[in-house]
């Protein structure tokens, strides 16, 4: 009961943080910077053997770097994230630029629905909101819940709120064999880690044998849907685009993994291209293929 109270009151407070301007919100990003990184030092040690496993090639001091601007954009990140819990709809069109809608309105036009790949790159909690405006077809996002309960139905919530339907991973192809006969556009983050029981399926990614869910390809020739990537890259500081990028348009041709190794290798060259804003405090290689044995 008191875990529950608490975490009422958790949500108040971020409401109203959300309340502020993004000027200010800054102000407090830059507070954050220093408490985390040079105070407590968040997680510097993951993201440092992260950095060092997928970047061997470069110095330490180029790693170094990428760490620095990694936490300063991490600040960044996390308010920009309660920013989004009272953000307007004027807001998100104009910090989140779609580049081509267009791309959308001809699959759908061609009756094909799409299936859209992300990562944990750039401000995907922006991306998600701004996805309920792309089209009027219907739009899902495939999400992993929380274990609080109170604050998954809360971040449902802002997810939702313009229109969006939120599915849980777990359900992901009962609800799209539900959904198969109408065209839509659903939304998988792809770089979420497995449990170690369903990691069926290891590649390279940053230079490490990577354990990577198969929902993007499963999902895609369930419902032969195109299958495309969202390039999200930051103008500047709470300003960012994303370009619509194909991978497949006939998924059912494809071999088996093709359309994994699509996904993967595109996200990966999204991180070498400007590496500081992938989630490196995450603890992504949790496992090697022989723990499965």
């Amino acid at each position: 009961m008191i875990n529950k109270g608490l975490s009422y009151i958790g949500i108040f407070f971020l409401y109203l943080v959300s309340l502020l301007p993004f000027w200010f919100l800054y102000l407090i990003s830059d507070v954050i910077f220093v408490l985390v990184y040079h105070v407590i030092g968040y997680r510097r040690g993951v993201v440092r053997e992260n950095l060092a496993n997928s970047f061997p090639e470069k110095s330490e001091a180029e790693r170094r770097e990428i760490e620095r601007k990694f936490f300063r954009y991490f600040a960044d990140l996390v308010v920009e994230t309660v920013k989004c819990i009272s953000i307007s709809e004027k807001t998100i069109l104009t910090r989140m630029n779609v580049l081509n809608t267009e791309l959308l309105d001809e699959y759908f036009g061609k009756g094909k629905s799409v299936i859209g790949a992300v990562g944990h790159y750039g401000n995907w909690e922006i991306a998600a909101q701004r996805f309920s405006f792309i089209t009027g077809e219907r739009r899902m996002i495939i999400y992993k819940p929380l274990s609080n309960k109170i604050y998954d139905d809360f971040f449902i919530r802002i997810r939702s709120r313009f229109g969006a339907t939120l599915v849980a991973m777990r359900n992901t192809l009962r609800k799209m064999a539900e959904y198969r006969k109408n065209l839509s556009i659903s939304v998988l983050v792809a770089d979420q880690t497995p449990v170690k029981h369903e990691a069926h399926y290891f590649t390279t990614f940053l230079n490490q044998p990577t354990a990577v869910f198969l929902g993007v390809e499963k999902v895609s020739k369930m419902l032969d849907a195109v299958v495309i990537f969202c390039d999200i890259k930051r103008v500047k500081r709470g300003y960012y685009t994303c370009t619509f990028v194909p991978l497949t348009e006939t998924p059912k041709a494809t071999a088996e993994y093709e359309i994994t190794e699509l996904h993967v290798k595109y996200l990966e060259s999204m991180i070498r291209r400007e590496p500081q804003y992938w989630l490196w405090s995450h603890r992504r290689w949790k496992f090697k293929p022989e723990d499965k044995h």
